[in-house]
């Protein structure tokens, strides 16, 4: 029973290459690179450039979007992999079912769906201050006195703006995914255009002053570039990572994309590329015109010109703002649906959320539930609660896909362990400690994949993560006394180097020869470093921002347990293969017993 109970909770994808879709086939590399540049250069550049550089890093925000952005390109190079194995709807979710099992790809496809619910909640929320913003507040006044709510962890007042625009946004992507699309390129063009006219206008009125104040008041560092060191880019780097949440949106149209190995991989590349480039050049802009520690954590760019005289470039910046969060909102709301969809068509939740309406062409159940699902938390929670509960999900999900491209490399491939049996020695194999570390260090410099070779990268690849959570602890948590204390250096040194004998270990094993339009230069090390640092902003998150995860996953999995394991298509598939099996070996025992049945007398 519990073997069974065992195999279902990690029976693997097999049918993952897209054929069959009811999704139209609509998006090229334009359209496709619109969406992950649109979903993602948002709240990040309107909002977070601002707070970020006034309490977290000072002008050195700047570096703080450099180190976030490398560590999403680790996540970004990891997904492009994906997409080129897997050109299927549903994103992280599908790629960790084909590669590690149902269970997990579960775990993964729920956390999607929290990430994206929130994101478009907090954006909404976002759009709804900017615009409110250009009233002098005048909304959140009125609301605040005719509907208060005095209730902790919710917003002070039911933000009917946000609600509404969330479901306008949904209409529009019932509508269908062209339509949709082509208002998104219109948007994200005027969002660059914005951002075009922050930096000129900006570099002009720059004064690179501004990087070297020293008379600076109590609370805002020392002054200077790094006002509150090292430790304040780094953590600075740890919400600037939350700004580029978004591009993975490009890897859940693998059913709606014209040429999604190719196109899919060279979307998410460049979308990183023009991110960060935005992000760098408005965050140095940003703290050039004017002091850091007297910046507008809420909405910087209307202050700033503002305080600079351009009251015309402040409107003009404005408008393109809500233009701007309107596209990071039309970008965070469209891979949800896609993701529900995957998760129903595979049985796993309910079914009547894989639906494609016939006329739209869109998972159109799953597009309103998400939609009014996101409207209510818009509604309800303010900006700052939404955008703490937006990382854990998200990073769970980036950890699982560097996990699975390791695993994927090295896993045993049928057809190379065939032509290799005459030299396979598994049969003579003694398992004596000097074997196991010839083994482990392939020392017989094995070229093809078996199933010991295999059976040590996934372990290696759990004991990593064991130790890198360890280290990633340590320095988070003790980083002061770490070499002051015995006990936390040598937990420090042991895990450190843990980390590079196993990383070591890994690159050791064949790896599996399989032609992509994309593979991730430098396995292990790339996916590995990727792993580390997702582990690492994980365990910055608070207690709070945990105990809902868990609550969260709680929900999930009685939905899992009680109704996606035994409806599952894949266990449907199962089942039926078990069935014709015991039913030839059945015929087969009868034509031996018939064939050898004693004759009449």
């Amino acid at each position: 029973m519990a073997t069974k109970f065992f195999k279902g909770l990690t029976r693997r994808k097999t049918d993952s290459d897209g054929s069959g879709s009811e999704m139209a086939r609509c998006l090229n590399l334009l359209d496709l690179t619109a969406l992950g540049v649109g979903s993602t250069l948002g709240l990040g550049v309107y909002v977070l450039a601002g707070s970020v550089a006034k309490t977290v890093a000072g002008p050195a925000v700047c570096l703080s979007f450099l180190v976030a952005a490398v560590a999403s390109a680790f996540a970004g190079v990891c997904y492009a992999e994906f997409a080129a194995r897997v050109p299927k709807a549903g994103s992280a979710y599908v790629y960790s079912y084909v590669s590690v099992g149902e269970f997990i790809a579960f775990v993964i496809g729920w956390n999607l769906i929290l990430e994206y619910v929130i994101g478009t909640a907090s954006v909404a929320r976002g759009l709804s201050n900017y615009i409110d913003a250009l009233t002098n507040n005048t909304i959140r006044d009125h609301f605040e006195e005719w509907v208060p709510m005095n209730v902790n962890y919710l917003s002070p007042y039911p933000d009917f703006l946000s609600f509404g625009l969330v479901l306008l946004l949904t209409c529009l992507l019932a509508f269908g995914v062209k339509e949709s699309s082509m208002l998104n390129n219109a948007f994200t063009v005027l969002n660059l255009v914005t951002i075009c006219i922050v930096l000129v206008s900006g570099s002009i009125k720059a004064d690179v002053n501004n990087w070297k104040l020293t008379d600076v008041p109590d609370g805002y560092g020392v002054g200077g570039f790094m006002p509150y060191g090292i430790s304040g880019v780094m953590a600075g780097a740890a919400k600037c990572f939350y700004g580029f949440v978004g591009f993975d949106a490009v890897a859940t149209t693998g059913e709606e994309a014209k040429n999604p190995q190719k196109d899919i991989p060279l979307a998410i590349v460049i979308s990183l590329f023009v991110i960060f480039s935005a992000y760098f050049g408005i965050s140095t802009v940003l703290t050039m015109m004017w002091p850091y520690y007297d910046q507008d954590a809420d909405a910087p760019f209307p202050h700033v010109f503002q305080q600079v005289g351009w009251i015309t470039i402040k409107w003009i910046v404005t408008i393109g703002a809500i233009f701007a969060l309107c596209t990071s909102l039309l970008g965070a709301m469209f891979p949800l649906p896609r993701v529900i969809y995957a998760m129903a068509q595979d049985g796993i939740v309910f079914k009547v959320l894989g639906k494609v309406n016939s006329w739209t062409q869109t998972p159109l159940i799953a597009t309103i539930l998400s939609g009014f699902f996101a409207g209510i938390m818009a509604m309800f929670f303010d900006l700052n609660q939404l955008i703490d509960m937006m990382s854990i999900g998200t990073l769970l999900a980036y950890t699982i896909v560097a996990v699975c491209v390791l695993i994927l490399r090295y896993q045993v491939d049928e057809t190379q362990v065939i032509k290799s049996l005459e030299k396979d020695t598994s049969q003579y194999y003694q398992p004596t400690l000097y074997n196991t570390f010839k083994e482990m260090f392939n020392l017989n410099n094995n070229k093809v994949p078996n199933s010991r070779t295999s059976r040590i990268t996934n372990w290696s690849i759990a004991v990593y993560s064991i130790f890198t959570m360890l280290f990633a602890a340590i320095i988070i948590n003790v980083p002061h006394i770490m070499f002051k204390e015995p006990f936390y250096l040598t937990g420090f040194v042991v895990s450190l180097l843990a980390m590079i004998v196993i990383m070591i270990v890994i690159a050791r094993q064949p790896v599996v020869d399989t032609k992509l339009s994309f593979k991730v230069p430098l396995v292990p090390f790339v996916p590995c470093i990727s792993v580390f640092s997702n582990l690492y902003l994980m365990l910055q998150l608070d207690l709070e921002t945990w105990i809902r995860f868990v609550v969260w996953l709680f929900i999930g999995f009685l939905i899992y347990f009680l109704y996606g394991m035994k409806n599952s298509v894949e266990g449907e598939k199962r089942k039926i293969e078990h069935l014709q099996m015991l039913a030839k070996r059945k015929s087969i025992e009868k034509d031996n017993k018939d064939r050898f049945a004693p004759l009449p007398q």
